[in-house]
């Protein structure tokens, strides 16, 4: 698999600041310097600042995390690499107040020291505010040995790091109350990534693939930088599995980073965050089986975040991190879970903060209050003329079409995808059972065509499904109509009259009609003639506008995609008209 190497960009020399004013004009609750590439909300002095950044490509951290109840400002350096001081010391001046400011970053080494030099020379400089420096460090992948110097790195747990520490600050805390709590989350924080491959960076050669089609890589950093392993390409619930472990598991000694007790006590906040590639399918799919399996291990999950929230440019991949809450027997805790689920919660507004429920998971399977009451349908009862016939003449119709199968099929191979044989006898077949089990049984008409159109929907499938479940549905309605109005049996004026209502109800939900060369061509031509020919007449009728369909040009359904010259030439009926004359045929015989 090689990495995706295509953008979209005017000049890779601009893209991080062509972004940036998009994001502008998309938020005008946000502010742009250009100059120093820095996104902020002018401070009020009402609250501790706070100030976020490192390398573009992350998106939307950490630009699109500036607004309301979360960052004051964001620093964007070029493409995966650190800002530099002067572009720091531009956005402290912009935000930073009386209250001071807190800086949280990722533990990479550029962002160390940029934006600490620059916290240093604001201090130093005498302005207003106090400036600290916050290095979040999340990374299990990186073991103890590997970070003796420099630690771990920092990733997606960032996130939840600076949205508690400024619902804190919301609150109108000072700055140790908003570094401390900014701490104490930092402390508790694991995360773990994986790759399909790695990403590929505009403006760069495209580099060969990393990794086989068969693998993927655990441990992997957001600047490209390798894992600590290549996996053959596992399922998710396996995948999941060999993450979380590494995140919860106390018995590593070199990985064994945040205080899980594992014995049922532990509460955790689960964020699931996309990489850049994965797609929205597939984040569900992994988000249900971290709920599942942490779960199984009785950790409570009291919150889910799932989406895309720190990216690695286009990587295929995607990271698991779980904040461990305080439990209620550590006494010497300075929080509770509570606490920290609340400056979680709180509101918050920026274009890259993605909805939450605010609410523990729900349980797969676990019983739904019924809401709905029931709703009972008017009784009525409609008879048929003839019980017996009326149940040979749909058995005639079922087996004529099951019979024709070989034709039809053959017939759309030409003039569509090949499959309106076996998907009206599979309809054929499943009225044939519903007969033979007793539940289509010919004493209400209402009730049966009713199984019909349930039927057909259920077991054909598809356009033909629909289109056929459509007119029995509306063909019930229309008998139920009639049986309401007073009428006690099906006699050929109610069978006339409901069939046309029912082609209406047909005709709200397609396009076509006659000629079309589909299967309204005959169908009409057999509903209008009924009245004045009677069931044989009418039959004629549509075997006549069936085999007219080897001459039209198709004007919907399946044909319209088909070359129509070499339909003309081959004479080439519809195969969905002619299973309807062959329906029609099969009736022959019942008289109402």
């Amino acid at each position: 698999m090689a990495p995706q190497h295509k953008h979209l960009l005017n000049n890779p020399a601009t893209l991080v600041v062509d972004s940036l004013k998009g994001l502008v004009n998309n938020n005008p609750n946000v502010k742009f310097d250009e100059a120093q590439r820095v996104i902020y909300t002018p401070s009020n002095g009402s609250r501790v600042s706070l100030l976020s950044g490192g390398g573009s490509g992350h998106e939307p951290a950490h630009a699109g995390f500036v607004g309301k109840g979360l960052l004051d400002a964001a620093i964007c350096g070029n493409i995966f690499a650190s800002p530099n001081v002067a572009q720091v010391k531009k956005g402290l001046d912009l935000i930073t107040n009386e209250k001071g400011s807190l800086i949280i970053v990722m533990n990479y080494t550029g962002d160390a020291l940029h934006f600490g030099l620059a916290a240093e020379q604001y201090k130093a400089s005498g302005k207003p505010g106090d400036v600290r420096v916050l290095l979040v460090q999340d990374d299990v992948a990186v073991s103890r040995e590997q970070g003796t110097i420099v630690g771990r790195r920092g990733l997606a747990g960032t996130i939840l790091v600076y949205k508690i520490a400024s619902a804190l600050s919301d609150s109108g805390a000072d700055l140790d109350s908003v570094e401390n709590v900014a701490k104490y989350v930092t402390s508790r924080l694991g995360t773990i990534g994986v790759g399909l491959d790695h990403c590929h960076v505009p403006g760069t050669q495209p580099g060969d693939a990393h990794l086989k089609e068969s693998q993927v890589e655990l441990g992997m950093g957001i600047h490209n930088e390798n894992g600590t392993h290549k996996l053959e390409l596992p399922t998710i619930s396996e995948l999941v599995d060999t993450m979380l472990f590494k995140i919860i598991n106390t018995n590593d000694p070199e990985r064994s980073y945040v205080p899980f007790k594992n014995d049922g006590s532990d509460e955790v906040v689960l964020l699931v965050n996309n990489l850049g590639a994965i797609s929205e399918l597939e984040i569900g799919g992994i988000t249900g089986e971290a709920i599942k399996w942490l779960q199984k291990k009785n950790i409570k999950v009291k919150r889910v975040l799932a989406g895309t929230y720190m990216t690695s440019l286009n990587m295929p991949g995607f990271s698991l991190t779980l904040l461990l809450l305080p439990s209620k027997s550590e006494s010497n805790s300075p929080y509770s879970s509570e606490q920290i689920l609340k400056y979680l919660d709180a509101p918050a507004s920026a274009p890259g903060w993605a909805w939450t429920s605010g609410k523990e998971p729900g349980i797969i399977g676990e019983k739904v209050d019924e809401v709905i009451t029931e709703k009972k349908a008017k009784e009525v009862d409609l008879a048929p003329t003839d019980k017996k016939e009326f149940i040979l003449a749909i058995q005639r119709a079922c087996k004529a079409l099951i019979a024709a199968e070989p034709e039809l099929t053959e017939q759309d191979q030409i003039a569509g995808d090949g499959d309106a044989g076996l998907t009206l006898e599979s309809g054929a077949n499943a009225i044939l059972k519903q007969i033979s089990n007793n539940k289509l049984k010919g004493e209400n008409i209402i009730e049966d065509i009713g199984i019909i159109a349930e039927t057909v929907e259920e077991d054909m499938g598809g356009t033909s499904g629909a289109l056929y479940s459509i007119f029995f549905a509306g063909l019930q309605k229309a008998l139920r109509d009639s049986a309401i109005q007073g009428n006690k049996q099906t006699t050929s004026e109610v069978w006339s009259i409901a069939a046309e209502s029912a082609l209406n109800t047909l005709y709200k939900y397609t396009r076509a009609r006659p000629p079309s060369r589909t299967l309204v061509d005959p169908l009409e031509a057999f509903i209008t003639s009924l009245p004045k020919k009677g069931l044989n007449g009418a039959a004629e009728d549509a075997k006549q506008a069936a085999e007219k369909t080897k001459e039209l040009v198709a004007k919907a359904g399946r044909g319209a995609y088909v070359n129509q010259e070499d339909l003309k030439n081959r004479e080439v009926p519809d195969p969905g008209a002619w299973g309807i004359w062959r329906i029609v045929d099969g009736l022959r015989g019942f008289e109402a």
